[in-house]
Order: C-alpha cells, then structure tokens, then sequence
C-alpha cells in the first residue's frame, strides 16, 4: 500500500537486458552485479517509502538505477544523491525541472538552433556525445532559465537509456561567438549553485569535455568555471584553441557536417527532437515528484550546494570541497 501510495511510477522487477559486453562493463566501472542489484533496488526502494520528507517519487528500477550505477552501488551515496536531486527539482519553484515541455516556445527555439543536442552516433568506447554550441544563445530573446530548462530535458531524456546511464557522456562544446556580454546571465553565486549541481547532483557519470574556439579575453572566466568541478573531472577536460585540434581528441566523423563530420546539423537535430518527444511523457510524469518543502531551509531551495547537503543530513559532501575562492587556487587548464 505505501508502495501505491508514493510511487508515480510501479515498483517493477529488474531483468538486465543489455549485452553481455555492457554487462562485463557495469561489473568492472561499476561495481554491479546481479547479487547485488537487486538487494541494493530493494533498499532504495524501502527507503524512499519510508522517508518522512518525500511525499511521492519514481519507484522504477531504472529510475533508482542511474543513481546506484553513478555512486557505484554504494546505498548510503545513493540516498543522499535521490534526495539532493529531488531537490534540486524544487530549487527556485523548479525553474530548472518543472515542465520540461518540449513544445514551449523558447525551448523549441534554442533545440531548432542546435544550442545541445546529443550526436546520434556513439563514439568509439559506446558513449553519447552531447554537443553544446553556446554562441547561438539570443541574450534579447532568452532567459537565463530557458538555457537550464533545455540543459535539463537533455540530460533527464538521455537518462532513461540505461545504456548511457553505464558508459557516461562526453560533451564536445563550441564556444565561438561567446561574449563578455554572455557572463551576465548569472550571478557569480549563481553560476557557482549550477556548476557544483551540475555535476555532483544530476546522475550521470561525466567522461570527458572537449572545449574549442576558445575567446582568450574570457579566459579568466573558464578558469573560474574549472575551479567549480571536482578534481576527477578537471582531468577531463580538453581546451583547444580551435576545431582542427579538437579532432585529436574525437572522431570528427561523428560531427555535423559543419564540423566536418558526414550528416547535416540540421539531420541530427530533428532525430535527435525525434529521441526527446519519445521521452516526453515519462520527462513530464516526473514533474509529479514532490517532497515535505516545509521541511527544508530556504537557502537549499534557492540551490545551495552545502545547504542542500545539510537538510538531507550530509555531513560532508561525498566528492570534497571543489571551490577554493578566488585568491589564485584555480587549477590552471592549458589551451591546446
């Protein structure tokens, strides 16, 4: 009964269906087997029936699974990862998740104009490729909101691959035509709640991000921005100068035409719109996750990282502290 009562979507029994290469993957980068899948499921599942501060949730497998396979099925991680991100869905009256309808006007717009879309070709070790082009982003005709909303659809559509939900993600990003005038969109505070998030509150596994054409007036801003990720992750990230040696990083025959790959931009977007309306109605269902706000500090529903660690009961973030300030601790990135 209490199972009925807060799950939005059944309480299913798991068969893992993938390949047998997919699933020697899991067991070696993630620590999954199938002894311990389902007892791990079970104890999530528990416990989100039983927390006094969640009103109703998903209750899928797959839905759980993206958070047991990105804290390596360690359940007290997992815990405070689910919480963090049922949060995080109600930070600022949901001004990120909320409505995630690909049908709004200003989500359309920035979809037609290739702002991200995922390549519909994996590379060579079977992970998505999320390609982001900033430049094309209308500061006149856009809300800073308009730009996490799309960052958001992306990211939720593609989580329910759980094959993606394994191997990860590598973002390949244009920042060509990126201005002084782009680093107005958010407050520094701002951009430091959306950075830490990003990264340690969303369920995806982060394998890599190839950066190229560069301004070099703002490199003192994509210092400030490398500062905000964890160590692990500066590992990955690549900043070259232009296209040409961002090849040496990725196929660029899994990159538009523009780019010098061999289908059409415009052919990747409409299949990949195709990928996100498939995903839409389980995308919108999940605006129905609601948790006890009355319980929780106003600054961890204004998207405070610590805030947020604090009200669900972590005592130190799981992935250490990330921001040193700015009295010269960045780690600095070279450009290739």
């Amino acid at each position: 009964q209490e199972l009925t009562s807060k799950g939005i979507t059944p309480a299913d029994d798991y068969v893992f269906q993938l390949d047998e290469e997919l699933k020697q993957c899991a067991e070696k980068e993630l620590r999954e087997t199938d002894t311990i899948r389902k007892p791990a499921i079970e104890a999530i599942r528990k416990w989100l029936v039983q927390h006094p501060k969640i009103l109703t949730t998903r209750l899928d497998a797959s839905f759980i699974l993206r958070f047991l396979r990105n804290k390596k099925f360690s359940v007290p991680m997992t815990q405070e990862g689910i919480e963090r991100y049922l949060l995080l869905r109600k930070v600022r009256n949901g001004e990120m998740f909320a409505n995630l309808d690909m049908k709004e006007p200003a989500i359309a717009d920035l979809l037609d104009l290739g702002y991200i879309f995922a390549l519909p070709e994996r590379d060579h070790l079977g992970r998505r490729v999320i390609m982001h082009r900033p430049g094309v982003f209308n500061l006149q005709k856009h809300k800073n909101y308009d730009m996490l909303k799309v960052h958001a659809l992306t990211y939720e559509s593609l989580l329910e691959d759980e094959e993606n939900q394994i191997r990860g993600f590598v973002y390949v990003v244009d920042a060509a035509k990126i201005g002084l005038q782009h680093l107005t969109l958010f407050t520094p505070q701002e951009a430091v709640r959306i950075a830490k998030n990003a990264e340690r509150t969303v369920p995806m596994r982060h394998k890599k991000l190839i950066a190229f054409n560069i301004n070099s007036s703002l490199k003192f801003a994509v210092d400030f921005g490398i500062s905000l990720v964890s160590e692990k992750f500066k590992k990955r990230v690549i900043l070259c100068t232009n296209l040409e040696r961002a090849n040496r990083y990725i196929d660029n025959n899994l990159l538009p035409a523009e780019y010098g790959g061999l289908m059409p931009m415009a052919e990747m977007i409409k299949l990949f719109k195709k990928e996100l309306e498939d995903k839409q109605p389980v995308i919108l269902q999940n605006d129905h996750m609601n948790l006890r706000l009355d319980m929780y500090p106003p600054e961890a529903l204004e998207g405070s990282l610590g805030a947020i660690n604090r009200a669900c009961g972590i005592q130190k973030d799981s992935m250490g502290s990330t921001f040193h300030g700015m009295q010269g601790s960045f780690r600095k990135l070279e450009v290739d």
